[in-house]
């Protein structure tokens, strides 16, 4: 398990539990966190569950494939150097602590 923090544009944070296997996106979808949208439900495809990762974070992450870096450059919000789907976000328990911040909007 790791405690993964939900920070929404207005400052608001959440800690819950993720279990591993499941996804930063599934984590927040499960503990009813507002900001993902996830309209493919997963599939790296819409881009409606962009996250920003902590700039701090020195967590294992793991690498991001083409697909995820094409679909990141179609998000509502900007792309920055700390932009990630968060459907590819696999957890583990080596990401206890990891902290997302929401966009704005993801449409």
């Amino acid at each position: 398990m790791a405690k993964i923090t939900y920070k929404q544009p207005d400052g608001t944070a959440t800690v819950v539990d993720v279990h591993p296997p499941d996804t930063v996106m599934r984590g927040a979808r499960l503990n009813g966190i507002d900001g993902i949208e996830a309209q493919c439900g997963g599939a790296a495809q819409c881009g409606t569950c962009h996250v920003y990762v902590d700039a701090t974070n020195s967590l294992p992450l793991p690498g991001m494939d083409e697909i995820e870096d094409d679909v990141l450059y179609t998000t509502a919000s900007p792309r920055t150097e700390h932009s990630r789907l968060s459907c590819q976000l696999p957890v583990s328990e080596e990401m206890d602590g990891l902290v997302v911040h929401l966009p704005e909007s993801q449409v």
